[in-house]
Protein backbone atom coordinates (compact mmCIF):
# COMPACT_ATOMS: atom_id res chain seq x y z
CA UNK A 1 0.00 0.00 0.00
CA UNK A 2 2.91 2.04 0.15
CA UNK A 3 3.78 2.30 -3.77
CA UNK A 4 -0.01 3.40 -3.64
CA UNK A 5 0.19 6.39 -1.66
CA UNK A 6 3.10 7.35 -2.95
CA UNK A 7 1.46 7.32 -6.91
CA UNK A 8 -1.99 8.96 -5.07
CA UNK A 9 0.70 12.05 -3.72
CA UNK A 10 2.73 12.30 -6.57
CA UNK A 11 0.03 12.77 -8.87
CA UNK A 12 -2.36 14.64 -6.54
CA UNK A 13 1.14 17.17 -6.47
CA UNK A 14 1.22 17.39 -10.52
CA UNK A 15 -0.29 20.40 -12.06
CA UNK A 16 -0.84 18.55 -15.12
CA UNK A 17 -3.20 16.23 -13.49
CA UNK A 18 -4.84 18.18 -11.25
CA UNK A 19 -5.74 20.93 -14.31
CA UNK A 20 -6.45 17.98 -16.39
CA UNK A 21 -9.00 16.85 -13.23
CA UNK A 22 -11.00 19.85 -13.03
CA UNK A 23 -10.85 21.13 -16.38
CA UNK A 24 -11.99 18.40 -18.64
CA UNK A 25 -15.61 18.23 -16.15
CA UNK A 26 -15.39 22.41 -16.62
CA UNK A 27 -15.29 22.38 -20.23
CA UNK A 28 -17.63 19.46 -20.95
CA UNK A 29 -19.68 22.01 -18.99
CA UNK A 30 -19.25 25.21 -20.65
CA UNK A 31 -19.78 23.81 -23.98
CA UNK A 32 -23.06 21.85 -22.99
CA UNK A 33 -24.33 25.45 -21.87
CA UNK A 34 -23.09 27.47 -24.31
CA UNK A 35 -24.74 24.61 -26.55
CA UNK A 36 -28.04 25.18 -24.64
CA UNK A 37 -27.65 28.98 -24.92
CA UNK A 38 -27.57 28.83 -28.74
CA UNK A 39 -30.42 26.30 -28.68
CA UNK A 40 -32.46 28.12 -26.52
CA UNK A 41 -33.34 30.78 -29.83
CA UNK A 42 -34.94 28.12 -31.38
CA UNK A 43 -37.18 26.30 -28.89
CA UNK A 44 -37.74 30.23 -27.85
CA UNK A 45 -41.83 29.98 -26.76
CA UNK A 46 -44.05 31.06 -29.72
CA UNK A 47 -46.63 34.01 -29.02
CA UNK A 48 -50.10 33.13 -28.03
CA UNK A 49 -52.60 33.43 -30.00
CA UNK A 50 -55.70 35.71 -28.89
CA UNK A 51 -59.52 34.79 -29.78
CA UNK A 52 -62.25 36.80 -28.90
CA UNK A 53 -65.46 35.17 -29.06
CA UNK A 54 -69.08 37.14 -29.30
CA UNK A 55 -71.10 34.22 -27.88
CA UNK A 56 -74.85 34.91 -27.79
CA UNK A 57 -75.65 30.92 -27.08
CA UNK A 58 -74.20 30.62 -23.27
CA UNK A 59 -72.04 27.95 -24.53
CA UNK A 60 -68.34 30.49 -23.61
CA UNK A 61 -68.25 28.62 -20.48
CA UNK A 62 -67.53 25.13 -22.31
CA UNK A 63 -65.55 26.51 -24.89
CA UNK A 64 -63.63 27.86 -22.01
CA UNK A 65 -62.74 24.42 -20.29
CA UNK A 66 -62.27 22.91 -23.69
CA UNK A 67 -59.00 24.73 -24.41
CA UNK A 68 -57.83 24.78 -20.81
CA UNK A 69 -57.89 21.36 -21.28
CA UNK A 70 -55.97 21.08 -24.25
CA UNK A 71 -52.12 22.46 -25.23
CA UNK A 72 -53.27 25.04 -27.42
CA UNK A 73 -51.35 28.30 -26.70
CA UNK A 74 -54.30 30.63 -27.22
CA UNK A 75 -55.76 33.43 -24.80
CA UNK A 76 -59.48 33.59 -24.91
CA UNK A 77 -62.09 36.09 -24.16
CA UNK A 78 -65.56 37.16 -24.80
CA UNK A 79 -66.58 40.02 -26.13
CA UNK A 80 -69.08 42.76 -28.05
CA UNK A 81 -67.42 43.53 -30.92
CA UNK A 82 -69.88 43.33 -33.77
CA UNK A 83 -68.66 41.44 -37.00
CA UNK A 84 -68.64 44.81 -39.39
CA UNK A 85 -65.92 46.37 -36.56
CA UNK A 86 -63.99 43.49 -36.95
CA UNK A 87 -62.12 44.31 -40.11
CA UNK A 88 -61.03 47.83 -38.98
CA UNK A 89 -59.58 46.07 -35.57
CA UNK A 90 -57.59 43.30 -37.06
CA UNK A 91 -55.77 45.21 -39.77
CA UNK A 92 -53.75 46.72 -36.56
CA UNK A 93 -53.30 43.09 -34.38
CA UNK A 94 -51.37 40.36 -35.17
CA UNK A 95 -52.34 36.58 -33.83
CA UNK A 96 -55.50 37.51 -33.17
CA UNK A 97 -59.00 35.97 -34.57
CA UNK A 98 -63.03 36.53 -33.53
CA UNK A 99 -65.62 33.88 -33.80
CA UNK A 100 -69.00 35.04 -33.89
CA UNK A 101 -71.49 31.83 -31.82
CA UNK A 102 -74.95 32.74 -32.24
CA UNK A 103 -78.09 30.57 -33.17
CA UNK A 104 -77.67 30.68 -36.56
CA UNK A 105 -74.09 29.52 -36.67
CA UNK A 106 -75.46 26.18 -34.56
CA UNK A 107 -78.29 25.54 -36.45
CA UNK A 108 -76.15 26.11 -40.00
CA UNK A 109 -73.38 24.42 -38.37
CA UNK A 110 -71.17 27.39 -39.78
CA UNK A 111 -69.17 29.69 -37.53
CA UNK A 112 -67.54 32.42 -38.71
CA UNK A 113 -64.05 32.95 -37.97
CA UNK A 114 -62.48 36.10 -38.76
CA UNK A 115 -58.52 35.84 -38.57
CA UNK A 116 -55.43 38.56 -38.72
CA UNK A 117 -53.18 38.19 -41.86
CA UNK A 118 -50.17 37.83 -39.20
CA UNK A 119 -51.46 34.51 -37.23
CA UNK A 120 -50.44 30.57 -36.99
CA UNK A 121 -50.60 28.79 -39.89
CA UNK A 122 -52.09 26.18 -38.19
CA UNK A 123 -54.72 27.61 -36.48
CA UNK A 124 -57.46 27.02 -38.64
CA UNK A 125 -56.91 23.74 -37.95
CA UNK A 126 -56.76 24.33 -33.86
CA UNK A 127 -59.87 25.99 -33.74
CA UNK A 128 -62.12 22.74 -34.87
CA UNK A 129 -61.02 21.54 -31.34
CA UNK A 130 -64.30 23.77 -30.96
CA UNK A 131 -66.61 21.39 -32.46
CA UNK A 132 -67.31 18.68 -30.06
CA UNK A 133 -69.10 21.78 -27.14
CA UNK A 134 -70.79 23.04 -30.52
CA UNK A 135 -72.18 19.65 -31.64
CA UNK A 136 -73.32 18.91 -27.64
CA UNK A 137 -75.00 22.39 -27.87
CA UNK A 138 -76.89 21.34 -31.33
CA UNK A 139 -78.19 18.00 -30.14
CA UNK A 140 -78.77 19.58 -26.71
CA UNK A 141 -81.36 21.05 -28.19
CA UNK A 142 -83.30 18.18 -29.65
CA UNK A 143 -83.87 17.61 -26.06
CA UNK A 144 -81.50 14.23 -25.80
CA UNK A 145 -79.46 13.03 -22.42
CA UNK A 146 -76.88 13.70 -21.24
CA UNK A 147 -75.87 10.22 -21.58
CA UNK A 148 -77.07 9.98 -25.12
CA UNK A 149 -75.36 13.17 -26.50
CA UNK A 150 -72.15 12.01 -25.33
CA UNK A 151 -72.81 8.55 -26.68
CA UNK A 152 -73.72 10.35 -29.73
CA UNK A 153 -70.74 12.55 -29.76
CA UNK A 154 -68.54 9.43 -29.17
CA UNK A 155 -68.86 7.92 -32.46
CA UNK A 156 -67.16 4.78 -33.85
CA UNK A 157 -64.03 4.08 -34.87
CA UNK A 158 -62.14 0.93 -35.95
CA UNK A 159 -58.70 0.06 -34.38
CA UNK A 160 -56.11 -1.81 -36.33
CA UNK A 161 -54.29 -4.82 -34.03
CA UNK A 162 -51.59 -6.62 -35.88
CA UNK A 163 -50.14 -9.75 -35.12
CA UNK A 164 -47.00 -7.60 -34.06
CA UNK A 165 -49.03 -5.80 -31.58
CA UNK A 166 -50.85 -8.25 -29.96
CA UNK A 167 -47.15 -9.58 -29.29
CA UNK A 168 -46.03 -6.61 -28.02
CA UNK A 169 -49.10 -6.19 -25.70
CA UNK A 170 -48.47 -9.44 -24.09
CA UNK A 171 -44.92 -8.54 -23.68
CA UNK A 172 -45.52 -4.96 -22.01
CA UNK A 173 -47.99 -7.08 -19.64
CA UNK A 174 -45.57 -9.60 -18.66
CA UNK A 175 -42.88 -6.70 -17.91
CA UNK A 176 -45.30 -4.93 -16.04
CA UNK A 177 -45.63 -8.21 -14.07
CA UNK A 178 -42.13 -8.42 -13.27
CA UNK A 179 -42.06 -4.74 -12.44
CA UNK A 180 -40.01 -3.81 -14.98
CA UNK A 181 -39.37 0.20 -15.95
CA UNK A 182 -41.27 1.30 -19.58
CA UNK A 183 -38.93 4.40 -19.15
CA UNK A 184 -35.68 3.12 -21.36
CA UNK A 185 -33.37 5.92 -19.44
CA UNK A 186 -34.38 3.64 -16.49
CA UNK A 187 -32.33 0.98 -18.06
CA UNK A 188 -29.53 3.69 -19.93
CA UNK A 189 -28.53 5.98 -16.72
CA UNK A 190 -27.10 3.07 -14.54
CA UNK A 191 -25.27 1.88 -17.64
CA UNK A 192 -23.88 5.25 -18.61
CA UNK A 193 -22.99 5.83 -14.81
CA UNK A 194 -20.97 2.30 -15.45
CA UNK A 195 -19.93 3.29 -18.66
CA UNK A 196 -18.09 6.66 -17.65
CA UNK A 197 -16.61 4.94 -14.61
CA UNK A 198 -15.15 2.18 -17.20
CA UNK A 199 -13.42 5.05 -19.34
CA UNK A 200 -12.52 7.07 -16.74
CA UNK A 201 -10.70 4.07 -14.43
CA UNK A 202 -9.21 2.42 -17.44
CA UNK A 203 -7.81 5.65 -19.14
CA UNK A 204 -5.99 6.59 -15.44
CA UNK A 205 -4.99 2.86 -16.09
CA UNK A 206 -2.97 3.29 -19.15
CA UNK A 207 -1.25 5.81 -16.35
CA UNK A 208 0.33 2.76 -15.32
CA UNK A 209 1.99 1.35 -18.49
CA UNK A 210 3.47 4.82 -18.63
CA UNK A 211 4.63 4.98 -15.62
CA UNK A 212 6.42 1.41 -15.26
CA UNK A 213 8.14 2.58 -18.32
CA UNK A 214 9.38 5.87 -17.36
CA UNK A 215 10.46 4.43 -13.55
CA UNK A 216 12.29 1.81 -15.54
CA UNK A 217 14.42 4.76 -18.05
CA UNK A 218 15.50 7.01 -15.10
CA UNK A 219 16.48 3.85 -12.91
CA UNK A 220 13.55 4.57 -10.10
CA UNK A 221 12.86 0.50 -10.30
CA UNK A 222 15.92 -0.48 -9.40
CA UNK A 223 15.36 1.82 -5.91
CA UNK A 224 12.45 0.79 -5.51
CA UNK A 225 12.81 -2.47 -6.05
CA UNK A 226 15.75 -2.68 -2.87
CA UNK A 227 12.69 -2.54 -0.15
CA UNK A 228 9.89 -4.03 -2.15
CA UNK A 229 8.62 -6.86 -4.24
CA UNK A 230 7.93 -6.94 -8.05
CA UNK A 231 4.83 -8.02 -6.74
CA UNK A 232 4.35 -5.37 -4.49
CA UNK A 233 5.13 -2.55 -6.53
CA UNK A 234 2.47 -3.58 -9.52
CA UNK A 235 -0.02 -4.26 -7.24
CA UNK A 236 0.70 -0.82 -6.04
CA UNK A 237 0.60 1.07 -8.72
CA UNK A 238 -3.06 -0.54 -10.17
CA UNK A 239 -3.99 0.21 -6.54
CA UNK A 240 -2.74 3.52 -7.09
CA UNK A 241 -4.11 4.71 -9.83
CA UNK A 242 -7.52 3.01 -9.41
CA UNK A 243 -8.13 5.55 -6.38
CA UNK A 244 -7.01 8.37 -8.99
CA UNK A 245 -9.28 7.11 -11.31
CA UNK A 246 -12.44 7.25 -8.96
CA UNK A 247 -11.46 10.65 -7.89
CA UNK A 248 -11.13 11.80 -11.30
CA UNK A 249 -15.06 10.14 -11.41
CA UNK A 250 -16.05 11.71 -8.36
CA UNK A 251 -14.97 15.21 -9.48
CA UNK A 252 -16.74 14.64 -12.69
CA UNK A 253 -19.95 14.27 -11.25
CA UNK A 254 -19.52 16.38 -8.51
CA UNK A 255 -19.18 18.88 -11.15
CA UNK A 256 -21.51 18.02 -14.20
CA UNK A 257 -24.69 16.03 -12.03
CA UNK A 258 -26.12 18.99 -10.85
CA UNK A 259 -26.33 20.59 -14.37
CA UNK A 260 -27.55 17.21 -15.81
CA UNK A 261 -30.31 17.12 -13.30
CA UNK A 262 -31.41 20.70 -13.99
CA UNK A 263 -30.97 20.59 -18.08
CA UNK A 264 -32.81 17.07 -18.21
CA UNK A 265 -36.30 15.97 -17.19
CA UNK A 266 -34.82 12.56 -15.97
CA UNK A 267 -34.62 11.48 -12.52
CA UNK A 268 -31.38 10.78 -12.59
CA UNK A 269 -30.21 10.53 -8.83
CA UNK A 270 -33.81 8.09 -8.84
CA UNK A 271 -32.54 6.11 -11.37
CA UNK A 272 -28.92 5.50 -10.12
CA UNK A 273 -30.02 4.30 -6.83
CA UNK A 274 -30.91 0.73 -7.72
CA UNK A 275 -29.28 -2.27 -7.36
CA UNK A 276 -28.77 -2.88 -11.19
CA UNK A 277 -26.14 -0.18 -10.93
CA UNK A 278 -23.85 -1.61 -8.10
CA UNK A 279 -23.75 -4.83 -10.63
CA UNK A 280 -22.71 -2.47 -13.56
CA UNK A 281 -19.89 -1.36 -11.28
CA UNK A 282 -18.76 -4.19 -10.18
CA UNK A 283 -18.23 -5.08 -13.64
CA UNK A 284 -16.35 -1.61 -14.56
CA UNK A 285 -13.83 -2.52 -11.44
CA UNK A 286 -13.07 -5.81 -12.60
CA UNK A 287 -12.47 -4.48 -16.58
CA UNK A 288 -9.84 -1.60 -14.66
CA UNK A 289 -8.32 -4.59 -12.96
CA UNK A 290 -8.02 -6.95 -16.00
CA UNK A 291 -6.81 -4.08 -18.54
CA UNK A 292 -4.50 -2.20 -15.80
CA UNK A 293 -2.33 -5.41 -15.10
CA UNK A 294 -2.07 -5.88 -18.85
CA UNK A 295 -0.47 -2.39 -19.06
CA UNK A 296 1.60 -2.12 -16.40
CA UNK A 297 3.10 -5.38 -17.42
CA UNK A 298 3.23 -4.72 -21.22
CA UNK A 299 4.44 -1.18 -19.59
CA UNK A 300 7.72 -2.65 -18.12
CA UNK A 301 8.71 -4.68 -21.33
CA UNK A 302 9.68 -1.36 -22.52
CA UNK A 303 12.65 0.88 -22.03
CA UNK A 304 11.06 4.34 -23.39
CA UNK A 305 7.18 4.91 -23.95
CA UNK A 306 8.06 6.36 -27.19
CA UNK A 307 10.00 3.62 -28.56
CA UNK A 308 6.67 1.38 -27.88
CA UNK A 309 6.25 -0.95 -31.20
CA UNK A 310 3.11 -2.64 -32.77
CA UNK A 311 2.71 -5.11 -29.86
CA UNK A 312 2.51 -2.83 -27.30
CA UNK A 313 0.43 -0.33 -29.45
CA UNK A 314 -1.90 -3.39 -30.12
CA UNK A 315 -2.06 -4.13 -26.53
CA UNK A 316 -2.96 -0.05 -25.81
CA UNK A 317 -6.00 -0.90 -28.39
CA UNK A 318 -7.29 -3.58 -26.31
CA UNK A 319 -9.57 -1.47 -23.93
CA UNK A 320 -11.76 -0.14 -27.16
CA UNK A 321 -12.49 -3.80 -28.74
CA UNK A 322 -15.95 -3.98 -27.77
CA UNK A 323 -16.40 -0.33 -29.90
CA UNK A 324 -15.67 -2.53 -33.23
CA UNK A 325 -18.99 -4.35 -32.57
CA UNK A 326 -21.03 -1.67 -30.71
CA UNK A 327 -23.44 -1.51 -33.59
CA UNK A 328 -24.80 -5.14 -33.96
CA UNK A 329 -24.68 -5.31 -29.78
CA UNK A 330 -27.03 -2.05 -29.18
CA UNK A 331 -29.23 -3.26 -32.34
CA UNK A 332 -29.41 -6.18 -31.23
CA UNK A 333 -28.41 -6.91 -27.17
CA UNK A 334 -29.68 -10.50 -27.46
CA UNK A 335 -27.53 -11.46 -31.17
CA UNK A 336 -25.30 -14.11 -31.22
CA UNK A 337 -22.58 -11.28 -31.94
CA UNK A 338 -23.67 -9.68 -28.53
CA UNK A 339 -23.76 -13.12 -26.96
CA UNK A 340 -20.74 -14.46 -28.31
CA UNK A 341 -18.55 -10.99 -27.28
CA UNK A 342 -20.29 -11.61 -23.87
CA UNK A 343 -17.45 -14.50 -23.06
CA UNK A 344 -14.50 -12.73 -24.48
CA UNK A 345 -12.18 -11.80 -22.01
CA UNK A 346 -11.25 -8.08 -23.80
CA UNK A 347 -14.62 -7.66 -24.95
CA UNK A 348 -16.66 -9.13 -22.17
CA UNK A 349 -16.96 -5.86 -19.58
CA UNK A 350 -17.70 -3.54 -21.82
CA UNK A 351 -20.46 -5.47 -24.45
CA UNK A 352 -22.21 -6.62 -20.91
CA UNK A 353 -22.18 -3.34 -19.78
CA UNK A 354 -23.80 -2.25 -23.22
CA UNK A 355 -26.41 -5.56 -23.25
CA UNK A 356 -27.89 -4.68 -19.89
CA UNK A 357 -28.17 -0.87 -20.57
CA UNK A 358 -30.68 -1.66 -23.41
CA UNK A 359 -32.32 -5.52 -22.42
CA UNK A 360 -35.70 -5.08 -20.48
CA UNK A 361 -35.03 -8.40 -19.16
CA UNK A 362 -31.50 -9.68 -18.06
CA UNK A 363 -30.02 -12.95 -19.07
CA UNK A 364 -28.73 -14.00 -15.22
CA UNK A 365 -27.30 -17.11 -16.77
CA UNK A 366 -25.28 -15.50 -19.44
CA UNK A 367 -24.72 -12.50 -16.80
CA UNK A 368 -23.08 -14.96 -14.37
CA UNK A 369 -20.70 -16.92 -17.18
CA UNK A 370 -19.21 -13.68 -17.92
CA UNK A 371 -18.28 -12.61 -14.54
CA UNK A 372 -17.01 -16.12 -13.92
CA UNK A 373 -15.03 -15.41 -17.57
CA UNK A 374 -13.76 -11.83 -16.12
CA UNK A 375 -13.10 -12.83 -12.87
CA UNK A 376 -10.91 -15.90 -14.36
CA UNK A 377 -9.07 -13.52 -16.11
CA UNK A 378 -7.97 -10.65 -14.22
CA UNK A 379 -6.67 -13.61 -12.24
CA UNK A 380 -5.13 -15.01 -14.69
CA UNK A 381 -2.96 -11.72 -16.06
CA UNK A 382 -2.21 -10.33 -13.05
CA UNK A 383 -0.16 -13.74 -12.70
CA UNK A 384 0.86 -13.21 -15.96
CA UNK A 385 1.79 -9.76 -15.69
CA UNK A 386 3.82 -10.71 -12.31
CA UNK A 387 5.91 -13.09 -14.05
CA UNK A 388 6.08 -10.27 -16.87
CA UNK A 389 6.87 -7.14 -14.57
CA UNK A 390 9.60 -9.44 -12.29
CA UNK A 391 11.67 -10.38 -15.30
CA UNK A 392 11.00 -7.01 -17.50
CA UNK A 393 11.13 -4.03 -14.73
CA UNK A 394 14.75 -4.96 -14.85
CA UNK A 395 15.82 -5.28 -18.37
CA UNK A 396 17.26 -2.32 -20.32
CA UNK A 397 18.57 -1.09 -23.73
CA UNK A 398 15.66 -2.27 -25.42
CA UNK A 399 11.96 -3.30 -25.80
CA UNK A 400 11.16 -6.86 -25.15
CA UNK A 401 9.82 -8.86 -28.30
CA UNK A 402 7.01 -10.97 -28.28
CA UNK A 403 8.97 -14.28 -28.37
CA UNK A 404 10.75 -12.93 -25.16
CA UNK A 405 7.59 -12.22 -23.18
CA UNK A 406 6.49 -15.41 -24.24
CA UNK A 407 9.73 -17.51 -22.67
CA UNK A 408 9.44 -15.27 -19.37
CA UNK A 409 5.67 -16.76 -18.94
CA UNK A 410 6.98 -19.91 -19.21
CA UNK A 411 9.64 -19.65 -16.57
Amino acid sequence: MKVAKWEIKRNMKNKTFLIGLFLTPILILAFGFIGSLFGGSDDAEPSSTTVYVHDQTGIYPALEETINQSDLNWEMEQTDIDEADVESILEASENTAFLFINDQAIETGVVPVYTSDEIDQFFINQVQVLTTPLQALKIEQFGLTEEETASLLQGITFEEITMEDAAASEEDAEEAEAGLGADPMERMVPGIFAGIIMFSVIMTGMATFQSASQEKKDKIAEIILSSLTPSDLMQGKIVGYFVLGIIQVVVFFVVLLPFAVWKLDIPIIEYLLVPETLLLVFIAILSYLMFASIFVGIGATMSDISTAGNFQGFVMMLPFAPLVIMGPVLSDPSGIVAQVGTYIPFTAPGVLVMRLSTLEQWPWIEIIISLIVIMASVWIFMKLAGKIFKVGILMYGKNATPGEILKWLRA
